[in-house]
């Protein structure tokens, strides 16, 4: 389960492709609050298309229920100021409510917020380690890294550790540098980031066709995380063909590395 830190929208959000026999693009705000993870796969196809007052409208739907993957998606919106003015203190409070929620993706975001250097978010070494704790209980191995170079503050940090700051700092175009260096020396993990990159329009131009690229060559090497996302794309036909057969073979690759989003997709369909 490495570096699944920002996994942009798809970790929380596509479960409904394999939990639901109706067609999440017809759905309604009734079936987002008899199944969130239908109302995330919805609200992320409409990010994806950049269309980020819908994404915004379902979402906000489902953190009224408290569902921490909808939390985190507005806490990104707000980070970012996708569709609204970027607001850093709202960024905050729905990452902190992601997080107390459960949300791994919001504890290790806060904590590299709270450790980074980002002008606009308060630093906290203090909140930095609860949060990151708690990410690193759960398996994250990006949290426990970062954990241990707060803890030997005279270590180097690596570079991938040094894009994931600047990226916490906003200085998303510098760590798309890094990452796509990192990617073209072979480092599979760094290639998957800078996917998710390009996906959301990150430091980089967004493109799907090139995460799409990304992401497969990731699959192929045996990245968990790049497997899922690929299903991810041959299900919705975004990035891919539509194939459910592709998507399917994909996720059962994923689901076998002990991919958590794959594991449950995978015990929903069976």
């Amino acid at each position: 389960m490495n570096r699944r830190s920002f996994k942009s929208i798809v970790v929380g959000g596509l479960l409904a492709l394999v939990l639901s026999s109706t067609n999440a693009q017809d759905s309604t705000a009734a079936d987002w609050i008899k199944n969130p993870a239908m109302g995330n796969y919805k609200a992320y196809a409409e990010f994806k298309m950049a269309n980020y007052e819908a994404a915004r409208h379902i979402w906000e739907i489902l953190a009224g229920l408290g569902n921490c993957d909808a939390l985190f998606n507005l806490a990104i919106l707000a980070e970012d100021g996708l569709g609204e003015t970027q607001n850093m203190l709202k960024a905050e409070s729905l990452y902190v409510a992601a997080a107390n929620a459960g949300g791994f993706k919001a504890q290790y975001r806060l904590g590299m917020l709270y450790s980074g250097d980002n002008p606009n978010f308060p630093k906290d070494l203090e909140k930095a380690r609860r949060y990151l704790n708690l990410a690193a209980a759960g398996g994250d191995k990006d949290a426990a890294a970062r954990l241990a170079s707060l803890d030997q503050p005279d270590r180097p940090a690596t570079d991938y550790e040094r894009a994931e700051l600047l990226a916490s700092s906003g200085k998303h175009a510098e760590a798309a540098e890094i990452y796509t260096r990192l990617s073209q020396l072979g480092d599979i993990g760094a290639r998957t980031r800078l996917a998710w990159m390009y996906e959301a329009g990150r430091g980089v131009e967004r493109s799907l066709e090139k995460a799409a690229e990304l992401f497969m060559l990731s699959a192929k090497a045996g990245d968990a995380e790049a497997q899922y996302a690929i299903a991810v794309m041959y299900r919705t036909g975004k990035g891919q063909r539509m194939d459910k057969s592709e998507s399917l073979r994909w996720l059962k690759q994923s689901a076998a590395q002990n991919y958590p989003a794959a594991i449950a997709a995978m015990a929903a369909e069976g």
